[in-house]
Order: structure tokens, then C-alpha cells, then sequence
């Protein structure tokens, strides 16, 4: 495994990239409504990218063939956008990767398609809170382990559970770089967090068990049991002193 540490003045080019992220995921809010499809979101969210001047970093990657992943209700991630329309109540993931200057920003979020039910904002919720839970224990002399498990804690505490099979990931110059960033664990165990380190935190919480089925166009990952599934991200620097969260936008 080689850990790559980021210098200040490459932090900053990765949370300038982040902001970007972000900003065309403030975009695309206003334009999730029952009645589109998500193929019409990911046009929208890659003009965007093609207007700021950025690349889309998932278009190609291994052979996806899309500028975002949007997962819909019981997608858990990597979902290929396409023709199918949004019903009212459903909840997706609109996951942004750009590539700015060389640096990649990742990030995803939420989105309801009129009023979800009480279920779909629960795992929405719990999701949201399980992303802060494991933001919340990143610091220098902090290990992995201590992420995953402040996530899988508060997850399994609401009745919900952790995807095992995918997870975070180290991020900068490339997509994916080391470490791997699990989203359960014991506390005290893994790699020990350094100042510099980057990486993304990004835990799929089920409504249901954490079983997972990946459908045969070999991208899209489905809950086993159709329950709902649901997702934040953020890229995460580890500082002195803590932690700086790197794609945020002006609204959040």
C-alpha cells in the first residue's frame, strides 16, 4: 500500500476541485422531479462540468459510460443513468467526480423526487448522520478502523446496515488511490491517519440487510432484498488539527 500525503498548496487544489463537485451538485436539485429521467440529470450535470472547464471523471473510467452515477431507490451505487423515469417518492444518489487542473474532486448527496415516504427519509437520514459519525473521528494518530466503526455503530443502532463490499477510497491526482476507507471495523485497527492523507468517506447504508447483487451490466449494484439504499460523500483532508472537509459548496 503507498499512502501519498498532499502539501497544503495541493490541498487546496483538491478543495478547489471539490467546490466545483459540489457546485454542480447545487445545480442539478432544482431539476430532480418525478418525470425525468436520469439520463436528462446526468446531461445536465455534464454540460455543467463542460462549462466550468472540468473533465468528468467517471465518463470512460473503466468503461462507464456516463459523466455521473445516479442510483435510484434500491440501487446502492453505480447506477448508469438512462431512460427511466422518476417516480414521485423515489430517492437517488447523484454522485459528481470532476477533474480540475489534474485534481480530483468526489462527492455525493440525496435527492428526493417529491415527498419520499417515511422509510426512504429515514435511511436518507441515518445515512447523512453515518458520513458525519465517521468524519467525526478523523485526526492526526486516528486509524481507519475508528472511521468504519463510528459508522457501522450508528447505522446498526437505527436498525439499518452497512454495505461491506464497497467503500471509501484515498483520492488526489488519481480517482482511487490507497487506503481503502471501509465503512465498518474495530476501532484501534488500520492504517494510522497522517496530516496530508485524503480520502473519501462515502458509507451506503441499507434499510434492509447489506447483502448486494451486482446486475448484469457489470456497473450496477442492487440491494439483495430490494430494500432502499442510500448515500452521502465527502472528501475529507486529515490536518494538524483535525480534519477539512474539501467539497463543500457556498450553500452547504
Amino acid at each position: 500500500m503507498t499512502i501519498t500525503t498532499k502539501s497544503a498548496a495541493e490541498i487546496e487544489k483538491m478543495r478547489e476541485a471539490g467546490a466545483r463537485a459540489a457546485a454542480v451538485l447545487d445545480m442539478i436539485a432544482e431539476h430532480v422531479r418525478p418525470g425525468v429521467t436520469t439520463a436528462e440529470l446526468d446531461r445536465l450535470c455534464h454540460e455543467k462540468i463542460d462549462a466550468m472547464g472540468d473533465i468528468p471523471a467517471p465518463l470512460n473510467y473503466r468503461g462507464f459510460p456516463k459523466a455521473t452515477c445516479i442510483s435510484v431507490n434500491h440501487v446502492i451505487c453505480h447506477g448508469i443513468p438512462g431512460s427511466k423515469k422518476l417516480k414521485r417518492g423515489d430517492i437517488l444518489n447523484i454522485d459528481i467526480t470532476v477533474i480540475h487542473d489534474g485534481w480530483h474532486g468526489d462527492t455525493s448527496r440525496m435527492y428526493f423526487a417529491g415527498d419520499p415516504g417515511v422509510q426512504a427519509r429515514r435511511v436518507s437520514r441515518v445515512a447523512f448522520d453515518a458520513l458525519h459519525a465517521g468524519i467525526d473521528q478523523v485526526r492526526p494518530g486516528a486509524r481507519l478502523g475508528d472511521i468504519g466503526h463510528a459508522i457501522q455503530t450508528l447505522a446498526e443502532a437505527e436498525g439499518c446496515s452497512v454495505v461491506r463490499e464497497y467503500c471509501g477510497h484515498g483520492i488526489g491526482r488519481g480517482f482511487h488511490e490507497d487506503p481503502q476507507v471501509l465503512h465498518h471495523g474495530q476501532p484501534g485497527t488500520g492504517e494510522v491517519l497522517k496530516p496530508g492523507m485524503t480520502f473519501t468517506i462515502e458509507p451506503m447504508i441499507n434499510a434492509g440487510r447489506a447483502e448486494t447483487r451486482l446486475l448484469g451490466d457489470q456497473w450496477t449494484v442492487v440491494t439483495k432484498d430490494h430494500s432502499l439504499s442510500a448515500q452521502w460523500e465527502h472528501t475529507v483532508a486529515v490536518t494538524d488539527g483535525g480534519v477539512d472537509i474539501l467539497t463543500l459548496s457556498g450553500n452547504h
